[in-house]
């Protein structure tokens, strides 16, 4: 079993009065009970109040519900078919191309950025988990990115009966009328069925649609006789789908363990359900965040994701936390009031040299949490030593020392520069990173955006600004 996730805000800690830390225990208590309540409203099938709408708290128990083959798909665990189907798609092509934006692009792209390895796509199959290379589109209007990827994909299927030539298509849309998965989808619908509806296996079988029970992406799958069509949960939004087929299909096509996914995001809902104040990573990432906002105007999150392969997740957290926090309320004294922090994703020891400068002496109005990963998933690689022509006294500082050795000083010597400063930082250490202690971050991070709602009084579901914008497009074109 993988070492559980540690969150350890001590620095960040140092800067919090006592007294605002005991006096937020109970609204804590009160918000855990809440979220977890929402839980049972939404499986009473009583009427959810309006001031509860949208209700999407399904994801807290969802990933236990599939674990425990209680969601079923035509008769049979829904688990078991996602994996069967995904081998079957694996099989088939040597290119997925996933069409989603929004949770339906960001969820996907976390896993398999943290848990695929570099440079996948260039990989031989064989180091890929015998698994495609992978493409994201229709998360964006751009017309050059769109017509280069469908160019390329079009030009590689003059053999379609090849699987080397063979791409396929998983589209991601709880509503379906996204315009920018909607656009996409038709451009390479339309691609695909040049390439390959004369394939005697049939070239439907190629394009697996992942969507609600309704809606028009449901009614063109289903007109289409795509099959199967993977459900988008209903009680469960796009940013909070990652454990759903949204998240699952394509991890488990690419050959992540979706089973330690769903196990580790468990045992972390255990965790918040159960652990106390002061060792429960969900509610002391809460309380930490709340007081420095609230008592220090720490309105900006940096998440520093100390490597690489975690900048995706940080851009998932960006889109969760801005969208589902970054809200307007108007009380019952008709005063308007704003909330949400703003979220930045940073890569270190990358981005200490573009934003270092600024979090060390600019404006206090920073919070930084770390996302450690204390082991590498690859064997160290040693600096070779090598002496300064110019200066044969000078010391080589970094000869004979191992990669991780570095960045670990580089983490030490950041967090001490920072704390010598008073400026707030706080650590989320990772054992290492496989799919159980992704499953475990990934649902830290949703749950504590919930219990942040219900502490400050947001609904934390929803998302009525970004509708606006919609709703504008519609009236653009109807012009």
């Amino acid at each position: 079993m993988t070492t559980p996730l540690l969150y350890t805000p001590a620095a960040a800690r140092r800067l919090i009065a006592d007294d605002a830390w005991s006096a937020l225990a109970e609204p804590l208590e009160q918000a855990r009970r809440e979220t977890l309540n929402d839980v049972d409203l939404l499986n009473s099938g009583d009427a959810v109040p309006e001031d509860k709408q949208p209700l999407d708290a399904g994801f807290i128990e969802y990933p236990r519900r599939l674990l425990s083959n209680d969601v079923r798909f035509d008769d049979q665990p829904l688990l078991d078919v996602l994996d069967d189907s995904a081998q079957s798609l694996r099989e088939r092509i040597d290119r997925l191309v996933v069409l989603g934006i929004g949770g339906s692009y960001m969820g996907p792209r976390a896993l398999h950025e943290a848990l695929s390895p570099f440079y996948y796509n260039e990989l031989p199959r064989d180091a890929r988990s015998d698994a495609p290379r992978l493409y994201f589109e229709g998360d964006n209007l751009d017309n050059d990115s769109a017509r280069a990827l469908r160019d390329f994909l079009t030009a590689t299927c003059s053999e379609p009966a090849q699987r080397d030539q063979r791409w396929g298509i998983v589209v991601i849309s709880k509503s379906g009328g996204t315009f920018e998965t909607d656009a996409a989808f038709r451009l390479f619908r339309d691609a695909h069925e040049t390439c390959f509806d004369s394939l005697p296996d049939d070239g439907r079988k190629l394009i697996v649609p992942i969507t609600g029970q309704e809606g028009k992406l449901r009614a063109v799958a289903e007109s289409k006789k795509y099959a199967p069509i993977f459900p988008v949960p209903d009680g469960i939004g796009g940013r909070y789908s990652v454990f759903t087929p949204v998240g699952l299909f394509p991890a488990a096509v690419l050959g992540i363990d979706i089973r330690q996914l769903l196990q580790g995001a468990v045992d972390m809902t255990e965790r918040f359900k159960s652990a106390p104040i002061g060792e429960n990573p969900v509610l002391d990432y809460v309380a930490t965040c709340h007081i420095l906002e609230r008592d220090a105007g720490a309105t900006i999150r940096v998440l520093s994701t100390w490597g690489k392969r975690l900048e995706a997740v940080g851009l998932w957290y960006d889109q969760l936390l801005a969208e589902s926090l970054g809200k307007t309320k108007v009380g019952d004294n008709g005063e308007t009031r704003f909330f949400g922090a703003t979220p930045i994703t940073g890569v270190n020891t990358r981005d200490l040299h573009s934003r270092g400068q600024q979090h060390q002496e600019g404006r206090r109005d920073k919070l930084i949490t770390n996302v450690i990963v204390s082991r590498p998933g690859t064997d160290p690689v040693t600096v070779p030593e090598e002496a300064n022509p110019a200066d044969p006294e000078d010391r080589d500082w970094i000869g004979g020392r191992t990669l991780p050795e570095l960045l670990s000083v580089a983490v030490q010597g950041t967090n001490d520069a920072y704390a010598a400063a008073d400026r707030p930082t706080a650590d989320i250490v990772l054992d290492q990173l496989d799919a159980h202690t992704l499953g475990q971050l990934l649902q830290m991070f949703m749950l504590a955006t919930v219990v942040e709602g219900r502490l400050i009084g947001v609904n934390p579901y929803g998302q009525p600004g970004v509708e606006a914008y919609k709703r504008n497009m519609k009236t653009i074109l109807g012009e």
